[in-house]
């Protein structure tokens, strides 16, 4: 049948990875991959040999349709991106669009993403929350903070190390310093932590200890 895999892959720790994914991406003719020395890497690990094909945010918008039709041909594809789910703020959801809009089937696989855990672990509210994934960097942030400061659900946010005091000062100014903060980094691997605390707590300590890694911010909403 015509159809694009949606392959998730380990956000750190390898053993996280399905065996209905390693299947799958050995069974594809082809793995549009978001950087292919990245998951070069993760393919050689597990003995996988499939050919890749670079796929990312700067020239997805151009291949699509050309790779729904290598699907409708019988074209076996499976996406993947650096780590986690495809299309979850990585590459994958103008392939989806597009197979959806020409009758291709799309099969997303279940696995690893970062925003589970961090979430789950956070101790707060999770029966209902909004994922914000990353704040706009200049346009419009201001716009979406204010707005996000009447959110009574709880919230999940991407952030880079780099940015993260920027963005922890911008939640103290605009959800208040007592509002509840979650940090994770490093989730999965070995230097995993999570620190929780209000705002002004969270942002004090990682302006005594600048964080390294990967970092999903889960803020609480407003009571």
């Amino acid at each position: 049948m015509e159809k694009l895999y949606l392959v998730p892959t380990p956000i750190g720790n390898l053993e996280d990875m399905t065996l209905r994914a390693i299947r799958v991406l050995k069974e594809a003719d082809v793995i549009l991959a978001e950087d292919t020395r990245t998951s070069g890497k993760l393919l050689r690990h597990f003995e996988i040999s499939t050919p890749m094909q670079s796929h990312h945010m700067h020239n997805e918008h151009k291949t699509a349709d050309a790779l729904v039709k290598r699907i409708q041909a019988g074209e076996r594809i499976a996406l993947i991106s650096d780590a986690g789910t495809p299309a979850i703020s990585d590459p994958g959801f103008l392939l989806t669009r597009t197979c959806v809009e020409n009758g291709v089937e799309v099969e997303s696989l279940p696995g690893a993403t970062a925003f589970v855990p961090a979430l789950v672990n956070s101790g707060l509210p999770n029966d209902k929350f909004v994922f914000e994934g990353f704040l706009p960097v200049k346009k419009g942030r201001q716009t979406r903070l204010k707005f996000l400061a009447e959110e009574a659900r709880t919230m999940v946010f991407y952030e880079s190390p780099h940015k993260l005091l920027k963005t922890l000062g911008n939640f103290v100014e605009y959800f208040g310093g007592d509002r509840s903060v979650s940090v994770s980094r490093e989730l999965t691997k070995l230097y995993e932590e999570t620190i929780r605390g209000t705002a002004e707590e969270i942002l004090k300590h990682y302006t005594e200890k600048p964080p390294k890694g990967e970092i999903v911010i889960v803020v609480g909403g407003k009571k």
